[in-house]
């Protein structure tokens, strides 16, 4: 087999389906699974192209429904044919491109088509489209709709792109009017602007060293989040339109969206990678490839986000791959509040999540759900991905939740990775110490300015192939000579 073959069984002794993990050959055709069967219950016909992965665990392919691919525009930041690159190499079969931060934005029929036509024939694995929701587009909520948009992305506060600004109180009540009796839904980045009194002094920044985390911290404290989600909430119930809250960071908000649901609110909530795997105590002065908005906060907080999705109160678990170019971190200066705020991490999502969840209990049935079925889900892709049964396309990821690697830039996919400078960074670090302890001393300087925050990270779970329609995008280090994904358009 070779990176670019179709196959037509996939065999192996951990196939994780819904209820149980089995040893079972996957018998694809046409680009779907057509049938699932205990090892050597059918006799194989001349021709059946067969990889048998041994012990290797075959499980759906992830589907990560929070992607800024920023193609067309800003494509220095990433593109399609990098990002989806990079899905492949980590075991995604699905991405869900954010309508910004390219230029034009998804906020029109015409700018979806615009970004179609600059996706077509550079995917590596299907990527399907959220639309946006700003300021005096609400006519166009509906035409984006019917052309295969699941639902749109809006923004309480600021975006950091003036193409696509923050909506108000009347946009987002248009919209909902406007969406009331579909099945479509509106993803909110939840922060919004808050008073002193609310804030506790916090919210601009408060004067702090701009190269010291804390201060940017300080500048979008918890109850940002907090009065949004309430917003959100109280906006959810009201109209019964579904919403979906984007990269929750702050525990604090749960009581809430608790309270929504416990009423009949069709609300779900994701959070990041990020939020899970890295806390704010170990964010080197400097370091603003840790910079995301909402910020990375406390380890105390980062334990409460894993007894949410414990307890079910956040659904699903993405990327938000949000890459720059390297002179928009400000590396050199670390500053922190001039710095780009976004985390690369697309091709280490599996990795990154099993190796903390393995250790909190988390079952490979969880993965499934939280990176699978549930984005699938929301998606509105839930016929086609996210689960391994009769009817639904063959996307597959085989991997090994035993194996340990060191996270290096030499295999780092999407197009930003390092930049040369005399700043600190982080070799050798480990996901348990990064979480657990005290990280290991930083040298006094560096030869590598890190775009990814997990460069030297030790991590469980390296990917050995990735499966779309049947073809083997990825193999082994290797990619499909040509793209073999498509662009889904959700009917």
């Amino acid at each position: 087999m070779e990176a670019g073959s179709q196959v037509t069984v996939i065999r192996s002794s951990r196939v994780v389906m819904d209820d149980a993990i089995i040893p079972a050959e996957i018998i694809i055709d046409r680009g779907q699974i057509a049938e699932i069967l205990p090892i050597g219950s059918t006799v194989l016909s001349q021709g059946e192209k067969v990889l048998d992965v041994g012990h290797l665990v075959v499980m759906p392919g992830i589907v990560d429904s929070h992607v800024h691919i920023n193609e067309p525009g800003r494509t220095a930041w990433e593109g399609f044919h990098s990002a989806t690159r990079a899905a492949a190499a980590g075991g995604i079969t699905t991405l869900v491109d954010m309508p910004l931060n390219c230029q034009p934005p998804t906020t029109t029929l015409a700018n979806l088509y615009t970004k179609l036509q600059a996706a077509r024939s550079q995917c590596h694995v299907d990527v399907a489209f959220w639309g946006g929701l700003i300021p005096g587009n609400t006519a166009e909520l509906k035409p984006m709709m019917k052309a295969g948009v699941p639902g749109f992305k809006c923004f309480l506060i600021d975006s950091g792109v003036e193409e696509f600004p923050s909506v108000g109180a009347q946009d987002v009540h248009s919209a909902m009017r406007e969406l009331q009796g579909t099945d479509c839904v509106l993803l909110f980045h939840a922060e919004e602007d808050v008073d002193a009194e609310k804030s506790g002094g916090g919210g601009g920044g408060g004067g702090g060293e701009p190269s010291q985390y804390s201060t940017f911290l300080a500048s979008h404290p918890d109850v940002m989040e907090v009065e949004a989600i309430r917003t959100v909430s109280e906006l959810c119930l009201q109209y019964k339109v579904r919403c979906h809250i984007v990269h929750l960071s702050t525990a604090q908000a749960l009581p809430i969206i608790r309270e929504a649901r416990q009423k009949g609110a069709p609300l779900t909530v994701e959070t990041t990678h990020h939020y899970l795997s890295l806390a704010a105590q170990h964010v080197p002065p400097g370091g603003t490839q840790y910079k995301c908005c909402p910020p990375i906060r406390s380890k105390c907080n980062q334990d409460q986000l894993w007894r949410a999705l414990q307890e079910g109160d956040i659904d699903l678990v993405i990327s938000d791959h949000s890459p720059c170019t390297a002179d928009l971190k400000h590396l050199e200066s670390g500053d922190f509040l001039q710095a780009w705020g976004g985390i690369s991490s697309l091709q280490l999502v599996l990795p990154l999540f099993w190796t903390s969840a393995r250790r909190r209990g988390f079952s490979l049935h969880d993965v499934v759900r939280f990176m699978c079925k549930n984005p699938a889900k929301l998606s509105g892709l839930a016929a086609q991905k996210g689960a391994l049964c009769p009817g639904q396309d063959a996307d597959l990821v085989i991997w090994d939740p035993e194996k340990e690697f060191e996270v290096k830039e030499s295999m780092i996919q999407h197009k930003n990775k390092v930049w040369a400078s005399a700043v600190p960074f982080r070799p050798h670090v480990s996901l348990g110490q990064a979480g657990r302890g005290p990280s290991p001393p930083l040298p006094p300087h560096g030869a590598l300015g890190e775009l990814t925050p997990y460069l030297g990270f030790r991590l469980h779970g390296e990917v050995f192939a990735t499966v779309v329609h049947g073809n083997l995008v990825y193999l082994n280090g290797e990619f499909s000579p040509v793209p073999q994904g498509n662009l889904l358009l959700v009917k």
